[in-house]
């Protein structure tokens, strides 16, 4: 009973977290789920099948609070569907252990660049309101979805950061629109895994703790996102990015880094993480009105209408 109600504040922690800052979801149960001695295929279809309910409850309470782009859900979140069942499917026969620690460091790059360009500078204004063409997006969703299934977690952690970085759409929206396309990638990973391995593996009590804190958490999450100034969002989710794939590059084959040695990055990481949000938070109270969620909406809605009505 007591593992139940922890993974119950788990899955409440994780989709707060998740709904906010548009990643850790899955990480944080999955990790939670393989500490406890769990196979990683059965592992990751526990949290996927949470999952399916969180991401529904997640993408209702963002559509409620309109922090969703629709046509960057259906641009990212089918690719990212077809790349989470390759990726369930194949899980047993694969390893992403040599793809992690590279992987990791394309996020880490990522992660110091928007926490940098958010902290220093605030949101970057210059491709405001242009669209985020399929190009870039089906790639991404497929890649995103593939390291979802595989690694227990990924589609927040590779396609936030990617998306939040372009500067076309506010942060609120990123994550909003990662969130709700979550939905089918978790629907095609838990379709795969039932293929890979059946249900025998996994433990439907877990999946149903996961889930109840997750749906919870959802709608707070939403409203969250929905008041926090851009600039600030930003700082917070360039540290997540950060902690989370230095987290993966220590505890790699490449660095195995002692416990002592990570202790000390994590406390160094979380100095400077915390200075990063203060200081967001000090020039975001110094220019309200030109850092606001509604300024930026405005910016963005002005923008888009120009480049709507721009000479081809």
């Amino acid at each position: 009973m007591r593992s139940l109600i922890l993974l119950g504040l788990v899955g409440f922690a994780a989709q707060l977290v998740d709904g906010s800052l548009g990643m850790a979801y899955g990480v944080t149960s999955t990790t939670l789920l393989l500490a406890i001695g769990t196979n990683a295929a059965a592992a990751s279809a526990t949290v996927h099948l949470a999952e399916i309910g969180t991401t529904l409850a997640s993408g209702l309470s963002h559509w409620r609070f309109n922090n969703i782009d629709w046509k960057v859900v259906a641009k990212i979140g089918i690719p990212g569907a077809v790349g989470a069942f390759a990726g369930a499917t194949f899980l047993s026969s694969l390893s992403t252990e040599v793809a992690a620690p590279i992987m990791s460091i394309i996020l880490l790059s990522l992660g110091l660049y928007i926490l940098v360009r958010f902290t220093a500078f605030g949101l970057p204004r210059g491709n405001l309101g242009k669209p985020l063409r399929k190009r870039f997006l089906a790639p991404l969703g497929l890649v995103a979805g593939f390291v979802d299934s595989t690694g227990g977690g990924g589609w927040g952690p590779v396609g936030t950061p990617a998306i939040l970085a372009s500067g076309r759409i506010p942060p609120r929206k990123v994550i909003g629109s990662i969130d709700a396309s979550e939905f089918l990638v978790a629907i095609a990973a838990s379709i795969g895994f039932f293929i890979g391995i059946g249900s025998e593996n996994i433990n439907f009590a877990w999946v149903g703790v996961l889930l109840l804190g997750g749906v919870i958490a959802a709608p707070i999450a939403a409203w969250l996102v929905r008041h926090i100034p851009p600039r600030i969002l930003g700082s917070a989710v360039g540290g997540v990015i950060i902690i989370t794939n230095v987290r993966t590059l220590l505890r790699s084959d490449w660095i195995d880094a002692p416990g002592g040695v990570q202790a000390i990055f994590y406390i160094v990481i979380a100095v400077l993480w915390a200075a990063a949000i203060a200081y967001s938070v000090r020039e975001w109270r110094r220019d309200r009105e030109h850092e606001s969620v509604e300024a930026v909406e405005s910016e963005v809605k002005q923008r888009s209408e120009e480049e709507e009505t721009a000479p081809a």
